[in-house]
């Protein structure tokens, strides 16, 4: 086991609101180091790409309690597997994709659990919602019976100041507030996916209930 991950993640969780879920992104991570941070109390996994994911998954099939998370932008041919193999998918990120989702979770039989991915500042560098194309698109959200939308995820664009990134962060909790206020039957806003290495105390401070955290648990990738 690898002390200094576990210790790391101790440390990290241990400074960690209850109320906040910690998902270890484990993305060009070993399986042993996946095993060091299970050993530590994680539960809750992350990854980007499927095939990477794939190859972990079945090198850890023993632990049988993991969640598994996606957090990658998720092309439409890959969302079959996405399906298949995760619990939850945090970057939903256009109603063509949850449409898609949506048809292959009732072929499936299978309910996975969703955040859709918003742009509160303009950034052409990431996918996802801005706020007026998501609030739009909510009536046609409220269609998918078999997917379960919980929530809102967001990344702020790079290059902001702490009060900046604290400014999306809040906003994105506001926006869902708004979003719930509206009772969809079918769209919960129980859940904000915030926060990863480098501003993930801000996230916190702004109320989010899930950090995506890699390095600062791991250490830098290969």
């Amino acid at each position: 086991m690898n002390s200094s991950i576990y210790e790391r993640i101790v440390t990290i969780r241990s400074s960690l609101p209850t109320s906040v879920r910690l998902i270890a992104v484990s993305k060009q991570v070993s399986a042993e180091a996946i095993r060091s941070a299970y050993a530590a109390g994680i539960r809750d996994f992350a990854e980007s790409r499927i095939q990477e994911a794939s190859i972990k998954q079945a090198q850890l099939q023993d632990l049988s309690d993991i969640t598994w998370h996606f957090i990658g932008h998720l092309q439409s041919n890959k969302a079959k597997k996405a399906i298949e193999q995760f619990h939850w998918i945090h970057s939903v990120d256009n109603l063509k994709l949850a449409v898609r989702l949506e048809q292959l979770a009732q072929q499936l039989g299978v309910s996975p659990q969703v955040c859709l991915q918003v742009k509160i500042l303009p950034d052409a560098n990431k996918s996802g919602w801005s706020v007026p194309e998501l609030l739009a698109d909510l009536p046609a959200l409220n269609q998918c019976k078999t997917l379960q939308i919980q929530g809102l995820m967001t990344i702020p664009p790079s290059g902001l100041d702490e009060a900046e990134i604290l400014s999306v962060f809040n906003r994105c909790r506001q926006l869902a507030k708004e979003i719930q206020e509206q009772n969809w039957s079918q769209i919960k806003m129980q859940h904000l996916s915030m926060g990863m290495s480098g501003d993930y105390e801000l996230a916190v401070q702004a109320g989010t209930t899930m950090v995506r955290l890699g390095t600062i648990l791991f250490g830098d990738r290969l």
